[in-house]
């Protein structure tokens, strides 16, 4: 029995620049947080990452043996504006210009992120990147750039990937704030700003390329509560508000729900706003919404202080994050596998937002390393991406609108905290921590099967 999806579903697989591209300084590329954040000796770096600057041709033939429909990339604003001056670098765009020119000519759609985590460090060293207005101004620059230099090639855009993680990780945004409490409240102001910045996106985008689609890519944060006591039932919503829907009520409806507003006033997190701020969130909504979704969490009543030795999202005086005995770990899997937990979360979304919804990242990583006969089985990764997309086909039939599927990822990407050692792609690159090698490209068993799904529009 086959599980048919529809005919123009998008059959993708995602990367971002920093994890993937390497080239390091090369074509006028300027520094960006990810290649000046402290990375432990013997852990690869962004210096090389998987190499695909040297690799694109390669890449791209892959990817259409593959079959893709589209691939979900992202743009280094360092590679096209290396510096605070905010000028354009003609071998940046050249360098894009090539990789989708080619992904066109093979018939792939290129769905492009304009900010997927790294930020240009020339905007942290000049005033303090996100945690300053002025960057609303720059992201619009720089999103102004995109649009005209590749209008009419480019069809669908991302904003921001997972403004979630991208406000909360300091190595990646370049917040040093060492008080606890004013970390907090900064991650907050830069959140605001991010939104801003957004919405400006969506309405130039509008200007410049009518037919063109944009949106956000949320991490969708599923919360069960560990018991169906009042008390835990309560912390897992209040948990889904602050690290899921403050940001999608801003991106789509340009305004903090009521509870989050509250929450923020009385923590003193809420941001210093300009009086002309609510003309430009109200002015403009997105056309979709991308779903990053890697594993559920588990959220109990609050006891105790609050415990600042955890990600900043997870911080916070209503709940605690716990462990959920029901769901299976794996090695980088930590929080457990949960195949429906898509499915409740993208739920919540739609029936929230009505908005189209595309899935930007799904995978499982795992530490790899081909056999003695140079194959990669990874049965397991078929496993789990089968089950997620059982949980689309589930979703579709329901009526809801999802555009197509991106699993995380592509080929092998340099993974922000754990190098190489930590691995998701339908494709290995053959490198270690500490010796790149020539990052040759082998199919993994993932690769073939995910090549028969696309072929059959479905899943057994």
């Amino acid at each position: 029995m086959m599980y048919q999806f529809p005919d123009h579903f998008l059959w993708g697989a995602s990367t971002s620049a920093f994890q993937v591209e390497g080239g390091y300084q090369e074509g006028g590329r300027g520094l960006a947080t990810t290649d000046v954040q402290k990375i432990p000796e013997g852990r690869a770096d962004t210096k090389v990452a998987a190499d695909h600057y040297h690799h694109w041709r390669e890449d791209v033939s892959l990817m259409a043996e593959l079959g893709l429909k589209t691939y979900r990339m992202s743009f280094s604003w360092s590679r096209i504006m290396p510096d605070e001056t905010l000028a354009p670098n003609p071998e940046g765009l050249a360098f894009y210009d090539q990789l989708i020119d080619a992904l066109l000519e093979n018939g792939i759609e290129p769905l492009v992120t304009l900010y997927h985590f790294e930020c240009p460090q020339a905007l942290v060293d000049a005033f303090g990147g996100w945690k300053s207005r002025k960057m609303i101004d720059a992201y619009t620059a720089y999103a102004k750039v995109c649009f005209s230099h590749f209008r009419g090639r480019v069809k669908k855009w991302v904003t921001v990937n997972e403004q979630l993680i991208a406000v909360a990780a300091s190595n990646l945004n370049g917040n040093r704030e060492k008080d606890p409490v004013k970390y907090m409240k900064d991650m907050y102001q830069m959140s605001y700003h991010i939104s801003l910045a957004e919405h400006k996106a969506f309405s130039l985008l509008k200007k410049i390329d009518p037919e063109a689609m944009i949106g956000p890519v949320c991490a969708i944060q599923v919360v069960y509560p560990l018991t169906s006591k009042p008390e835990d039932v309560e912390a897992a919503w209040q948990a889904e508000e602050l690290m899921e829907f403050y940001m999608l009520d801003m991106s789509v409806r340009g305004e903090y729900s009521p509870f989050i507003t509250s929450y923020l006033k009385d923590h003193d997190y809420y941001p210093e706003t300009d009086r002309e701020d609510v003309s430009v969130l109200k002015d403009s909504s997105p056309d979709f919404i991308g779903i990053n979704y890697y594993f559920s969490i588990c959220a109990k009543q609050k006891s105790g202080p609050i415990n600042y030795n955890q990600p900043p999202f997870w911080v916070s005086d209503l709940y605690d994050i716990c462990d959920n005995p029901y769901l299976q770990k794996t090695e980088w899997m930590s929080m457990g596998v949960d195949s429906k937990g898509l499915r409740t979360g993208m739920e919540k979304v739609y029936q929230r937002y009505q908005l189209p919804m595309i899935i930007t990242e799904n995978g499982m990583a795992v530490s790899e390393t081909p056999d003695e006969s140079g194959k990669i089985d990874d049965h397991y990764r078929i496993d789990y991406l089968h089950a997620h997309l059982e949980q689309i086909y589930r979703m579709l039939q329901e009526g809801i609108h999802i555009m197509g599927y991106c699993p995380w990822s592509f080929v092998d990407v340099l993974s922000s905290h754990q190098g190489f050692s930590k691995r998701y792609g339908l494709v290995y690159v053959d490198r270690t921590e500490t010796d790149p090698k020539q990052c040759s490209r082998i199919r993994k068993n993932s690769f073939y099967w995910y090549q028969n799904v696309i072929r059959c529009n479905g899943i057994e």
